[in-house]
């Protein structure tokens, strides 16, 4: 049975960038690794630009510019990474050079991209992977930093404006269309929505996601707030409201714990049906993400229950995290 991880922010930028200097690249994924080696495709939010551009984005005030040297693909081949979004608000820190060289550097390590592009069309486009003889198609969005969006004959990301534009849904479904005439199977949607630190998405979030899924999406996998919220099954499809952090530098809010997130592994049958989710919780620490323990794996999991119920999901305990059975 074909398994794909889902991670929240990947930041290898700042301080991260900084240990890369003296540890070896597989050493931010700790002890998840082997859970991630052995998933048939990872897909993670790449929150930097990978780039030796030092010149930062100026055409608007922005107080975060996230950088990570060209070793940083390492860190992504490493962890067994084949597929990033590149639609949020850190693509292009370093100016539209930044987000050029980004793309030539995953290109050439032959790691998927989406979201983000020369223009328009290739950052709306999707890609189909073969993932355990299903094939799989993923695609990446945007309602942050409007100022980055691509146009027609301009790089950038695939801006959507979810709660003002009518045309939003129209806009993501294109790819997904895109995607099933393709040949594929299961399509995933990545987006980058919604403010920090919120622990629950907005009611015109949840009709988007309702709305996408109707028009084809399998899976909607979102991410921004910095932590986790509740997940949904939608007539056996499956909404990730947002993925949480996953590897940073960042410092935690005692309270909202934005140092605890899961590895999201999304369990597909050779058929192309989604059969279930499986959540294994992570601790993060500086530059570092590793699999909780104990009572804080406990705590992780009885909060993302919580967070849950309000969708009225009920999710399973396992003996290293949670469950939800999407097939049946």
């Amino acid at each position: 049975m074909p398994t794909i991880a889902l991670l929240g922010d990947v930041m290898l930028g700042r301080g991260v960038n900084d240990e890369l200097q003296h540890v070896e690249p597989a050493a931010v994924w700790g002890s998840v690794l082997p859970v991630l080696r052995a998933a048939d495709a990872v897909v993670v939010n790449l929150e930097c630009a990978i780039t030796r551009q030092r010149a930062r984005w100026r055409r608007a005030p922005k107080v975060f510019h996230f950088r990570a040297d060209p070793r940083a693909i390492e860190v992504l081949a490493a962890g067994n990474v084949r597929c990033v979004t590149l639609a949020n608000n850190h693509s292009l820190d370093f100016e539209v050079a930044g987000l050029l060289e980004t793309l030539d550097l995953l290109d050439a390590a032959g790691i998927a991209r989406v979201g983000a592009g020369r223009n328009l069309a290739e950052a709306r486009a999707p890609v189909v992977l073969e993932i355990g003889g299903v094939r799989v198609g993923f695609m990446g969005a945007t309602d942050n930093e409007p100022l980055f969006q691509a146009d027609r004959d301009r790089p950038g990301t695939g801006f959507v404006d979810i709660e003002r534009s009518p045309d939003a849904v129209d806009a993501v479904a294109e790819p997904i269309a895109a995607a099933r005439a393709a040949g594929a199977a299961v399509v995933v949607l990545a987006l980058h929505w919604g403010p920090n630190m919120v622990t629950e998405p907005p009611d015109v979030f949840r009709e988007f996601a309702g709305a996408v899924l109707d028009r084809g999406a399998d899976v909607l996998y979102g991410h921004s707030a910095h932590v986790f919220q509740g997940v949904e099954r939608l007539d056996g499809n499956l909404v990730l409201y947002d993925t949480g952090d996953f590897i940073d530098d960042y410092a935690v809010d005692a309270e909202l714990r934005n140092d605890w997130s899961f590895v999201f592994l999304v369990d597909v049958t050779t058929g192309g049906r989604l059969e279930r989710l499986r959540m294994l919780p992570v601790r993060l620490d500086y530059a570092q993400v590793n699999l909780a323990m104990g009572e804080e794996c406990r705590a992780i999991c009885d909060l993302m229950r919580r967070r849950s119920r309000a969708f009225g999901t009920s999710l399973s305990e396992t003996a290293d995290g949670l469950e939800l059975v999407l097939d049946e």
